[in-house]
């Protein structure tokens, strides 16, 4: 029997969206046949994480579903085995990259695909806690439904449940590595107010994390598309399309993937920086993988906390770490291209030999593009008043350690990849032991 990891990361207290998931669940179970494991690893307080462990207890039991609630001494328990166990040089080092004692959206990610590992799943799917299933005649819209007819089947096979087939014959023997919807709702970066408050300010900041060496007419048709989605566009009836995705119809909060592709290559474990957790999608895409794109979209929301006071200079630094990391990443993603079916072995797999180099090749790039960077961010904000304007005195004064996180972070990816292979294993000879996940069924 197919077993899958239907997978939530959470810093927040979300009951609804484990009642959600675990319906998800149920639904994949009586469509599809196959054995689910819903996990969910949260790093919320004690007050927070009991309300998710009361959603969790309330779920009904269904056959099939596997539910593990992860806390975090459980999640510690655990990677600080597989770190011990992996054969790494360094297991606390490991073990930081894993668990930081900050918000990694890369490495919650990370956990989850070993965690997936671990349990013995062959895909995971993954969700958010700030997202919304679409809801059509009262159903709710699954995108686990396009994910399972076609996850890590042969492309040839694939072909005949989708809506529609870009795919090249030669192709048919390769293995569907993933399958992703996009979202609707809010903007996927929290910079909606900025459009409103100065659309050319807007325009600024945004054109920050396009490639350099792009033409301005390519630059700000990427400023057109960024963090967008698909708009306001509902669910009508099903469409999906087989072949080499665009990498800006793919979403990482609604996306299945092959564990021959994150068994290879972990996401970047940045600190307190959005977006780290695209590169294995750029790797994917590139390398010229088959994937099938859905319309099963997810409606993307923002909490409010985000909005006022500490908790928004806390999520729009996470915004400009990100901008400086695209430093870092465009180098990598630019030879991902150059590489294209170099990336793949010849079983269709990821290779991380020609990734490793890469990112090792870039831990000492100019920093002159990100001392630019920093310059537009500080006129634009104070440009913007008010609290931008506050928000730009403190990038200022973490000016020289931003550049040196950022650099640090692409120094911490290269350790991440070189040993994620002996991680992976360690997982799975570890195991998810019973009373340390908390499983139900």
């Amino acid at each position: 029997m197919q077993r899958v990891c239907l997978a939530l990361p959470t810093m927040r207290s979300c009951p609804g969206t484990v009642v959600d998931l675990a319906e998800e669940a149920a639904y994949a179970v009586a469509t599809f046949g196959v054995e689910v494991h819903l996990l969910v690893l949260d790093t919320t307080d004690d007050a927070e994480f009991a309300k998710n462990a009361d959603a969790v207890a309330a779920l009904a039991p269904t056959p099939g579903v596997f539910v593990h609630h992860l806390g975090n001494a459980q999640q510690r328990e655990f990677f600080r085995g597989v770190a011990e166990r992996s054969g790494g040089a360094d297991p606390e080092l490991l073990l930081d990259l894993m668990l930081p004692q900050a918000v990694a959206y890369g490495s919650c990610v990370n956990r989850l695909f070993l965690a997936a590992a671990a349990l013995g799943c062959t895909s995971t799917h993954l969700r958010n806690d700030d997202a919304d299933f679409q809801v059509v005649d009262g159903e709710k819209v699954f995108p686990i439904h396009h994910e399972l007819l076609s996850i890590g089947r042969p492309a040839g096979e694939a072909a005949a449940v989708v809506s529609r087939s870009e795919l090249d014959a030669a192709d048919a023997d390769m293995p569907v590595m993933l399958v992703s919807g996009s979202f609707l709702g809010e903007l996927n970066v929290d910079i909606g107010e900025i459009l409103e408050l100065d659309p050319a300010v807007y325009r600024d900041l945004v054109r920050l994390w396009t490639p350099p060496v792009w033409s301005d007419e390519d630059r700000d048709a990427m400023v057109d598309l960024s963090f967008k989605g698909v708009g306001a566009e509902p669910f009508d009836a099903d469409e999906s399309v087989l072949g080499v995705p665009d990498i800006w119809n793919v979403y990482m909060c609604n996306i299945a993937l092959d564990h021959r592709a994150y068994e290879v290559l972990p996401l970047l474990p940045s600190i307190e920086t959005i977006g780290c957790d695209y590169a294995l999608l750029h790797a994917l895409v590139h390398s010229q993988s088959p994937g099938v794109v859905h319309n099963r979209h997810i409606v993307n929301y923002y909490t409010p906390e985000r909005r006022i006071g500490a908790g928004f200079i806390s999520y729009q630094m996470r915004f400009v770490k990100f901008l400086l990391s695209m430093l870092y990443l465009y180098p990598v993603y630019g030879g991902m291209i150059d590489h294209g079916r170099g990336l793949l072995d010849e079983k269709h797999g990821l290779k991380v030999e020609p990734i490793l180099d890469l990112v090792r090749g870039s831990v000492d790039w100019d920093r002159a593009g990100n001392e630019h960077c920093l310059d537009v961010l500080d006129r634009s904000y104070r440009k913007l008043g008010g609290k931008y304007a506050e928000l730009a005195d403190v990038v200022a004064g973490k000016r020289q350690q931003l550049m040196d996180e950022a650099q640090e972070d692409a120094e911490r990816w290269a350790v991440l990849v070189e040993s994620w292979a002996g991680m992976v294993a360690a997982a799975r000879a570890e195991g998810l032991r019973p009373g340390l996940d908390g499983a139900a069924g």
